[in-house]
């Protein structure tokens, strides 16, 4: 199955490329290429990008390319409730492979806090993303389950956090697997992108796609409520 056999919506846009290292490239190009308009256009650029395995090529790639980092700013679109310094930490992530040599100028803009509850985190997170500048450009990926960011199904608060007008923008989320604890920012919050992108490999990935694209509740596979223009789905075998 090719992602050209999908009956997607009118307006979704897809990059199918031969194999990961061409995903990560053209990814970081158009996202560089994204990033720098926004500059151009009013002298700043923001970029929220989700953690895991999976985009670790695709930030070193993009530290890669010609921008004025410094006019940058990086946020999240969920975090693992752990120290930056863990290793599951998804800030930590990006401080490793994406803010590095001229792209360490970006600003980070974390979810992270040491409270006293993963509730308490979520709420200062919700109050800091008060200053968050315009989402320019979303960098999303889907688990197998359907997931993105950490909008998982069953999960306590998902009907919350996939509601058009919720008043949040980062409630906290559990995972079904280590560690359970999650940030993530809400739909009502991601929704707001000027531009989303959603990266995907393999045809694992590919069949949870075509699932996702079967009518049915967004709750039982949390990335439909994102499989819609202007989305642009990048995808290699």
């Amino acid at each position: 199955m090719a992602i050209s056999d999908l009956q997607l919506p009118a307006g979704v846009v897809t990059h199918s490329l031969s194999n990961s290292t061409q995903l990560a490239n053209k990814l970081a190009a158009d996202v560089a290429d994204a990033l720098g308009s926004a500059i151009a256009e009013k002298g700043r650029a923001t970029l929220v990008v989700s953690g895991g395995r999976s985009p670790v090529a695709f930030f070193e790639a993009l530290a890669r390319q010609p921008l004025q980092w410094s006019s940058v700013v990086v946020s999240l679109a969920d975090e693992r409730w752990v120290p930056t310094t863990h290793a599951d930490s998804n800030e930590g992530l990006v401080r490793r492979h994406l803010l590095q040599g001229p792209a360490a100028a970006a600003q980070m803009f974390g979810l992270y806090s040491s409270a006293a509850s993963l509730e308490a985190a979520a709420v200062a997170a919700d109050q800091a993303l008060e200053d968050l500048p315009p989402i320019d450009v979303l960098v999303l990926g889907m688990g197998d389950d359907g997931h993105t960011a950490s909008l998982f199904p069953n999960s306590p608060n998902l009907l919350e956090a996939l509601a058009p007008d919720a008043e949040r923008r980062c409630l906290p989320m559990l995972a079904p697997s280590v560690p359970h604890q999650r940030l993530t920012m809400t739909l009502a919050l991601l929704a707001t992108a000027k531009r989303t992108l959603l990266a995907i490999q393999g045809q694992s990935k590919l069949s949870t796609l075509a699932q996702a694209l079967e009518p049915d509740e967004r709750a039982l596979m949390p990335v439909r409520a994102f499989l819609q223009p202007p989305l642009e789905i990048y995808w290699c075998a």
